[in-house]
């Protein structure tokens, strides 16, 4: 067992102090401690190559993984850590990863959709299509007050109109409200409503929705944060908010492309948005991955107000 004081030396480097601090709470393989803690494979590695060396942490071998654990942490060290760990600028954050990450292993379903990811379509098969599947899902929605925030033109407004009791669009474009406006008229939604506002300070009453949507929208935002916390303004109780959004990427030219402002999300900062505005039940997945550069991943994100 390493002697204190050196332990205490090896432990000046913020990223190993993290990394036991997680594996205190839990074993994990390299790919799970890379999505807890967003940093390269190669750095972790290294990190946990000094802390096994020093006894620190230690291996096992599962199948292709090998799992990392606390190895001979003397008590007073054990202490040190659950002690000062709070300290830790980024200990909360890691602890949220961690809890996603710990609940992804128990998600049986998620294995077994994961495995079917990107096959849906692929084959013909007659009559099988991700329009109709959608046209069935939006039949069995509950017919409610929704918002659409960020709605550009309107198209999944339109969509939604189609079922529930009353939609509304909102929009910062001029523009992009008054073409919705205008297509909503022209085909018959007279329960579909466009409001010119932003997704930090929404136009519309506290309470009184029943579903929010934010469709590939929120990396628009200047401050997600504000706008997650306005869905949950203007959400009854019992209300919920459904989030699409891109996963954390690196694809710089979407900036001016697309006119983003955030390279999307990790899950844990969007499960953090969710808890942060006063959600419970919180849900937060990837669900999608393209196969075409660059390869953009699509993040789903669920939430409840409490009744």
């Amino acid at each position: 067992m390493l002697p204190l004081l050196d332990s205490l030396r090896l432990l000046s480097e913020p990223t190993r102090l993290r990394l036991l601090l997680l594996l205190d709470q839990a074993e994990l393989t390299v790919a799970e401690i890379q999505e807890i803690l967003t940093m390269k494979q190669s750095r972790i590695s290294t990190q946990l190559g000094l802390l096994k060396n020093a006894g620190l942490v230690q291996a096992r071998r599962s199948g292709k993984n090998s799992i990392y654990g606390l190895g001979a942490v003397s008590q007073p060290l054990r202490t040190l850590l659950r002690e000062g760990g709070p300290e830790i600028p980024d200990a909360p954050q890691d602890r949220m990863a961690l809890k996603l990450v710990l609940r992804k292993r128990s998600d049986a379903a998620r294995i077994y959709f994961d495995q079917l990811a990107g096959k849906f379509g692929r084959s013909y098969l007659p009559g099988r299509s991700w329009k109709a599947l959608a046209e069935t899902l939006l039949l069995l929605m509950p017919a409610r007050v929704i918002a659409d925030l960020g709605a550009g033109e309107g198209t999944f407004s339109q969509l939604l109109a189609q079922r529930a009791e009353h939609v509304i669009a909102v929009d910062s474009s001029e523009k992009m409200v008054e073409y919705g406006a205008g297509v909503a008229r022209e085909n018959g939604f007279t329960n579909l409503e466009y409001r010119l506002g932003d997704l930090e300070e929404t136009p519309i009453a506290a309470g009184s929705v029943d579903l929010v949507f934010l469709s590939q929208s929120l990396h628009h935002a200047a401050r997600p944060e504000r706008a997650v916390a306005e869905a949950f303004r203007i959400t009854r109780p019992g209300g919920r908010v459904v989030i699409l959004d891109l996963l954390k990427h690196e694809f710089e030219q979407a900036r001016e492309l697309y006119a983003d402002l955030w390279l999307g999300f990790a899950e844990v900062e969007l499960y953090g948005f969710l808890e942060a505005a006063g959600f419970c039940n919180i849900t937060v997945r990837t669900v999608d991955r393209e196969t075409e550069p660059p390869y953009f991943q699509t993040l789903l994100g669920l939430g409840e107000r409490a009744g």
